[in-house]
């Protein structure tokens, strides 16, 4: 088995300069998938599966799903891919208007693991979802996105704080509150979302604004930056890179393998919603794609998982925070992620299976990450799935710099070996343990 397979790098850099909020990717998933001839199902309703056919849905309108349906399911199982829509971020409050000094002013909240200095002075804009009612009294929702930036966070001038380049900690609360405009006695923040939501949306005829989720995000457009373009900068990497490339594989994916594309909501905060991996999403389908019990026990036990969540690449000025052994390169190859505690669900198996396809002509470099012995890794939708599902999984991932902060770093090449490793990944006709 040989796949040559290299993905669109501008399309990539495409879907995540359209997908600043978790709404945004998973409605632009679903716009790729429909593109490709994958029809659109819905939850709340019974499906007509067919083998050979290919569909599609959304939960939450955040987390997305598409899958194929194979032949003999039960015998073969199928190959599930995994990742995540959201990213950490800044959201702004339930009743967010702070206006003094002349300044209006949005309260934020930090959602997920963020790392906070690199918000400051950054051209900021909004993104998420609104509901409300519309000119019948109905409810209603719509996705905006403003594009352009209306907001920053400006940084104390040092002058301020002489010892701002010394041990500098940030509290959320206090300095994270994002400026809007110079003061103004008739300001509603719920209003200016009206307004948005009759410019993106007229049809909807929105009459008032009940409540929203948004998400402030860099306007800064992502790129591919370097002395021969070999680095992708760009917001949100972690993990709409991953997103997109196990997307782009499962869409030009043969239709005898049956094949899952998850990509959860809620990963960064810990997935304990409907939403996440630790909800019932994964669960529900198998149900669907085979109602029998010991039918789907036996698909369940011939399938495997790929939970592709990017890694920390050694970084040259922070050497010392990996092991010596275990420091991935960017554009190196995928990385296998393995912890003894099972913080990613990788097996020595599991492991050896991704190794075994790698090496198959022409091979394909990979590496290893494991964290030092006296610090913690972080999580992934790995563990949950492989534990909720009784799924085998692997975490692999490419290797980033940043991670977390409103701009990453990743690397090209690394991009299309991934692709490559997950199209032999989906067109593996048997899990050999």
């Amino acid at each position: 088995m040989t796949v040559n397979s290299t993905t669109d790098i501008d399309g990539l850099l495409g879907f995540i300069n359209a997908s600043p909020s978790p709404y945004h990717a998973a409605e632009n998933l679903a716009q790729m998938m429909e593109s490709e001839g994958f029809l659109r199902l819905d939850e709340k309703q019974t499906w007509q599966l067919k083998k050979g056919g290919r569909y599609f849905y959304t939960r939450s309108d955040a987390s997305f799903v598409a899958f194929i349906v194979g032949q003999d399911m039960a015998e073969r199982g199928l190959r599930l891919l995994g990742a995540h829509t959201d990213s950490p971020c800044l959201k702004v409050k339930p009743s967010p208007e702070l206006n003094n000094k002349g300044y209006s002013r949005l309260g934020i909240e930090v959602y997920g693991g963020a790392l906070l200095n690199p918000w400051f002075d950054r051209d900021l804009s909004l993104a998420g979802k609104v509901s409300g009612v519309d000119e019948d009294g109905k409810l209603v929702s719509a996705l905006i996105n403003f594009e352009k930036a209306i907001a920053t966070i400006p940084s104390l001038a040092i002058h301020l704080n002489r010892e701002a380049n010394k041990n500098k900690s940030v509290n959320a609360q206090k300095e994270m509150n994002a400026l809007l405009s110079g003061l103004r006695e008739d300001f509603s923040f719920r209003d200016l979302l009206l307004a948005e939501v009759k410019v993106e949306h007229p049809e909807l005829n929105f009459v008032e604004v009940l409540d929203f989720n948004l998400s402030f995000y860099d306007v800064q457009a992502p790129a591919t930056i370097g002395l021969h373009d070999e680095f992708i900068a760009s917001a949100r990497l972690d993990n709409l890179l991953s997103c997109w490339l196990a997307a782009d594989a499962i869409r030009h994916a043969g239709v005898e393998q049956t094949t899952v594309l998850m990509c959860n909501d809620h990963e960064e905060i810990g997935s304990r919603t409907e939403a996440g991996a630790q909800g019932t999403l994964l669960n529900d389908l198998l149900a669907r794609l085979v109602p029998e019990a010991a039918q789907r026990q036996q698909l369940v036990r011939n399938s495997m998982m790929l939970s592709i969540d990017n890694s920390h690449g050694v970084h040259p000025n922070y050497s010392d925070k990996h092991d010596d052994n275990h420091g991935p390169l960017i554009n190196a190859g995928p990385v296998i992620k393995f912890d003894a505690d099972q913080s990613y669900a990788t097996s020595s198996d599991t492991a050896a299976f991704v190794r075994w396809l790698a090496a198959k002509e022409p091979a394909l470099a990979l590496q290893s990450f494991v964290t030092r012995a006296d610090m913690r890794c972080g999580s992934t939708i790995g563990p949950l799935t492989a534990s909720n599902s009784g799924i085998k999984a692997v975490d692999i991932g490419n290797a980033q710099f940043a991670m977390h902060s409103c701009r990453e770093l990743a690397g090209v090449d690394d991009a299309h070996t991934m692709r490559a490793l997950l199209d032999r990944f989906i067109a593996c006709e048997k899990i050999p343990f």
